[in-house]
């Protein structure tokens, strides 16, 4: 597959803030392990820290673009105007199975709140990355990048072999929040939605929870059981026409 395309977004430079977010980088990198991938090439497992960036500290987000694993052209600039969730992953890592099922919930319950979801998956057979895809049947594109060229491009936010690793980025192209590691339900919503205020997409106060629809449905399904129960049991202690003659009789 063709590889990724690295180029500058040419509407802002960067801010003086960089020095401070690398630091920040620095630290959350010294707080995890390594991991070996199949290709025997190491890579860092963040402890999962995050950090929220103000607006005047926003460093602009490279304007990356390549193949994602079903062959269709994307790059970050297709998503201006809305809040995109940068996930960079591969199919070899186990922390990015376990925080997968976070990402599905919360790009489901943002996704009427103008936040869309991008995977970047690198240094990753594709044959077995599009197998992980259908796998855990997840519903937005992935990038394919074996070479980690985009995430060498967002050197200066997380750390190039940090796997996994999410960066929320603004409405404008600018670099909102990040987590090095893999990230959990409350810490990613709770990055998200200064964001979506911000920005003016929404109340994500007033959001359809996952779970508490799961919950709600799981109720509705127990109550239902007894109804049903009742009923078979009922129909199977009533005599049927022929037996109810004969009692008669």
């Amino acid at each position: 597959m063709p590889s990724a395309r690295v180029g500058a977004r040419p509407r802002a430079p960067r801010f003086a803030a960089s020095a401070v977010a690398a630091a920040l980088v620095l630290s959350g990198c010294a707080g995890g392990t390594e991991i070996q991938s199949s290709e025997d090439q190491r890579f860092i497992s963040g402890d999962g820290s995050a950090t929220a960036f103000d607006a005047a500290e926003r460093l602009e987000a490279p304007d990356v673009s390549g193949t994602t694993l079903d062959g269709e052209e994307i790059a970050l600039s297709d998503y201006e105007g809305g809040i995109l969730v940068l996930n960079v992953w591969a199919s070899w890592c186990g922390p990015c199975r376990a925080e997968q099922p976070v990402l599905d919930e919360v790009h489901t319950e943002y996704a009427d709140l103008g936040v869309e979801f991008l995977g970047v998956n690198m240094k990753d057979d594709d044959t077995a990355a599009s197998a992980y895809v259908a796998a855990q049947e997840i519903p937005y594109p992935s990038l394919y990048d074996q070479p980690g060229e985009i995430a060498q491009a967002f050197r200066d936010t997380v750390p190039p072999r940090a796997i996994p690793s999410t960066i929320v980025v603004d409405p404008d192209g600018r670099i909102a929040a990040r987590v090095i590691g893999p990230t959990t339900y409350g810490q990613l919503t709770e990055l998200l939605d200064p964001v979506v205020v911000e920005f003016d997409l929404g109340d994500p106060e007033q959001r359809t929870r996952v779970a508490e629809q799961e919950a709600e449905e799981a109720r509705e399904s127990a109550e239902a059981s007894p109804d049903a129960s009742a009923e078979e049991n009922g129909s199977a202690g009533e005599p049927t026409g022929d037996a109810a003659d004969e009692d008669t009789d």
